[in-house]
């Protein structure tokens, strides 16, 4: 069941909209000013609230900024329920954050389909969407829908791009940001001499290109394909409508583009202070975190002594030299361009 927050200072308008509610088999709890309301919604977590806003002690609009501010009471839908009509009051509170907006009168059919439908996108919002294409594909049609926004592009498709390929340059301006289908994916640097510094490996399911985007700048690396890949792109417009329209569609999309960013500085402090043989040794197990898939005993992975410098941030030689040398202690197997690790923990655990 349900359950439902009232906050309203009428006592015959909470009474009648309460017992409404309840016939409609949901759990009711009610409060009588903005105060009391925002003591019951953080000790209850009531999945959705129905808030007047002209009250004594604490005003809706009031009880809604302190529900925003939390995060455990921040996603719960929140309807304005007021007697108060003018534009500028509907404004405020849409742009507050509200939900939705009922002017009283009201009817009790009014009433309960405004709940139906803000309790349904909620559910929407809570869904955990599979790191797939289809899983994208569900997750912007739902959020679409929910919303109400213009038609989304009909560019958006599968771009497949070969080993080597580039997927955009430093410097060029993003129209969008990506998502790996299938494949891996580089972004690296270059300095005034051409040499590459890989800043970032990306994998299946996972998106790319996003900083550059939402700071409105050039790109400041480039990405290319390790291998084929199939990338399919959210353009600009619709990844912002996505992004604007909707907290909890912003918490989702931050929460998975921002997931790499503490790896990133990490790997800062490993190139300032880390030894050439460690600095080898934690590129294949990032290679190896990264790309092994589930149930395979051993992790191999056919990759240019170029681009495994370009992680180390070395000369091409040195990894060489030093993949020799894990070679002949039996860390790693090379046939070819191919690298398999046969000692994970060893490599994991090499001192500086």
């Amino acid at each position: 069941m349900k359950k439902i927050l009232l906050i309203e200072d009428n006592r015959d308008v909470r009474e009648n909209t309460a017992e409404i509610l309840k016939l409609a088999q949901y759990d009711v709890i009610t409060a009588i000013n903005g105060k009391e309301g925002v003591e019951l919604a953080q000790k209850e977590k009531p999945d959705l609230i129905i808030c007047d806003i002209m009250m004594p002690v604490l005003d809706g609009h009031g009880a809604l900024h302190l529900l925003s501010k939390n995060e455990e009471t921040a996603g719960i839908p929140f309807i304005f329920l007021t007697a108060k009509a003018e534009r500028s009051d509907f404004r405020k509170g849409m742009e507050m954050g509200a939900d939705d907006y009922l002017t009283k009168p009201f009817d009790d059919v009014e009433l309960l389909n405004a709940i139906e439908s803000r309790l349904k996108k909620n559910e929407i919002l809570k869904k955990e969407f599979t790191k797939t294409l289809s899983g994208i594909h569900d997750f912007i049609n739902e959020v679409k829908g929910m919303q109400s926004l213009e038609k989304l592009s009909e560019e958006r498709d599968v771009r497949t791009y070969k080993k080597k390929d580039d997927i955009y340059k430093t410097g060029a301006y993003p129209k969008g940001i990506y998502f790996i289908s299938k494949g891996k994916v580089k972004t690296y640097q270059t300095n005034e001499l051409g040499k590459e510094l890989i800043t970032e490996l990306y994998k299946e399911g996972e998106f790319f290109g996003y900083l550059s985007l939402l700071q409105d700048e050039t790109y400041t690396s480039s990405a290319a394909a390790l291998e084929e890949t199939e990338i399919y792109m959210i353009p600009k417009e619709d990844f912002f409508s996505l992004l604007y329209k909707n907290a909890e569609v912003s918490r989702k999309f931050i929460e998975i583009l921002s997931s790499n960013l503490l790896e990133n500085e990490k790997q800062l402090v490993k190139l300032a202070y880390n030894s050439v043989r460690k600095r080898v040794a934690e590129a294949l197990v990032k290679l190896s975190d990264k790309y092994k898939k589930e149930g395979e005993e051993k992790f191999s992975m056919n990759v240019s002594r170029e681009d495994l410098s370009n992680i180390v941030g070395t000369a091409t030689e040195t990894v060489i030299r030093t993949l020799s040398d894990f070679k002949e202690d039996n860390l790693v197997a090379i046939t070819g361009g191919t690298i398999t690790i046969l000692n994970y923990e060893k490599l994991a655990n090499m001192k500086n």
